[in-house]
C-alpha cells in the first residue's frame, strides 16, 4: 500500500498565491474609497444653495450714466452697456464685485476691430473676456475688451479694480461691454446697486439708463 507523503511545499505555495489577490482586493477597495471621496468633494458643493446676491454694481465708473440695453437674438438676461456720453473706446471696465478672477483670456477669436479701424472685420465669441467668481455660486462675466485683461487668473479683486478697457474684439458691431450675471450654472436678471436692470429675455429691444455707484469706499 502506497501512503501519500507531503513536504509542505504545496501548502505554502497556495498561501503565497493567496497573497497577491488580497492585495488586489485591498487596491481596489481603496480605489473605490478614493473615488468617492472625490466625487463627493466635486458633486456636494454643487448640490448647495446660491448664497446671496452680492450687492453688484455697474462695471463703469462711479457716476457715469450707461445705456443697458438687449434685441432679439441677443439672449435672455443679457446686457449691452454703451456710454451716454464721450468716447466708448477704451473706457475703464471695473469688477462689479470683489472676487476672484477664473478667466482672463480670449473667447473664440479676436477679429479686427480697433479705434483705429472701428469697421474692420468681425470675430467670434467674445473676444477678450474676463469671468469673477464671487463666491456663493455667484461670477460675472465681461465681453470684447479691447486687449489682454488687465488681471490675470487666480488674482483676487476688489470691487471697482480695473479688470480691462472696453473694445469691439469678438463678434462685436461696435465697441460696448457685454456682461452677465450668473448663478451657478445659470444666467439671472442683473441686478446693480440693488435694483434690477428689467432686462429678462430677448423677446424686444429694450434700453435703460443706469447711474454707477460703483465707487471708491473709505
Amino acid at each position: 500500500m502506497l501512503w501519500t507523503v507531503t513536504t509542505g511545499h504545496p501548502s505554502r505555495f497556495r498561501h503565497r498565491r493567496r497573497g497577491p489577490r488580497r492585495t488586489l482586493r485591498l487596491v481596489l477597495v481603496l480605489g473605490a474609497v478614493a473615488a468617492l471621496v472625490a466625487i463627493a468633494v466635486v458633486v456636494v458643493p454643487l448640490l448647495r444653495p446660491a448664497g446671496p446676491r452680492p450687492l453688484f454694481q455697474l462695471p463703469v465708473a462711479c457716476g457715469e450714466t450707461w445705456q443697458l440695453g438687449t434685441y432679439p437674438g441677443h439672449d435672455d438676461y443679457d446686457v449691452d452697456l454703451f456710454p451716454t456720453e464721450g468716447e466708448a473706446w477704451g473706457r475703464p471696465v471695473l469688477a462689479s464685485y470683489a472676487g476672484t478672477v477664473t478667466v482672463a483670456g480670449i473667447n473664440g477669436s479676436l477679429g479686427g476691430r480697433t479705434p483705429e479701424n472701428p469697421e474692420g472685420p468681425r470675430g467670434r465669441g467674445g473676444g477678450y473676456w474676463v469671468k469673477i467668481d464671487h463666491g456663493g455660486k455667484w461670477e460675472t462675466q465681461y465681453l470684447h475688451l479691447l486687449e489682454q485683461p488687465l488681471v490675470r487668473v487666480g488674482q483676487r479683486v476688489a470691487q471697482g479694480d480695473q479688470i480691462g478697457r472696453l473694445g469691439s474684439t469678438g463678434n462685436s458691431g461696435a465697441p460696448h461691454l457685454h456682461y452677465e450675471q450668473r448663478r451657478g450654472w445659470e444666467k439671472v436678471e442683473t441686478y446693480f446697486d440693488g435694483s434690477a436692470s428689467g432686462i429678462t429675455n430677448d423677446d424686444t429691444e429694450y434700453t435703460v439708463r443706469r447711474k454707477s455707484n460703483n465707487c471708491p469706499t473709505g
